[in-house]
C-alpha cells in the first residue's frame, strides 16, 4: 500500500491533522499534499513487487479520500449534511464512501 501522510496546505498555512489526538497542529514544516502524493507514487512504482499492479488508481484514491471522509467527518461531529456541503458532493454520494470505507 502506498504511505501518503495526513497533511495538507490549508489557507496558505500549513496544517497537520494527528490521527492520534484529533488535533492540529499549525506551522509544521512539511511538503504540500501533492509531493507526498507524488513522492508515495513514486515509491510504489520504483517497488519492483508492484510491478503486475492493475489498481493503482483506486489505491491511491482510496489512501486519500479515506482520511479525508473520516477527519472531515469528525469534525462536523457526525453531521453528513454539513460534511456533504464541505466537501463539494451530494449527501447520497458521502453515504455511499462512507460505507465503502465502514465509516458510516
Amino acid at each position: 500500500m502506498l504511505n501518503i501522510n495526513n497533511k495538507i496546505s490549508v489557507n496558505g498555512q500549513r496544517t497537520m491533522i494527528s490521527e492520534k489526538h484529533n488535533t492540529e497542529v499549525q506551522n509544521v514544516p512539511q511538503k504540500p499534499l501533492y509531493e507526498s502524493v507524488l513522492t508515495s507514487v513514486n515509491n510504489f512504482l520504483n517497488n519492483p513487487a508492484n510491478a503486475g499492479t492493475t489498481d493503482l488508481y483506486e489505491i491511491v484514491l482510496s489512501e486519500v479520500e479515506r482520511p479525508l471522509l473520516d477527519r472531515v467527518m469528525q469534525f462536523v461531529h457526525g453531521n453528513q449534511t454539513k460534511a456533504a456541503k464541505m466537501m463539494g458532493i451530494n449527501r447520497g454520494t458521502l453515504r455511499k464512501k462512507l460505507k465503502k470505507y465502514s465509516l458510516s
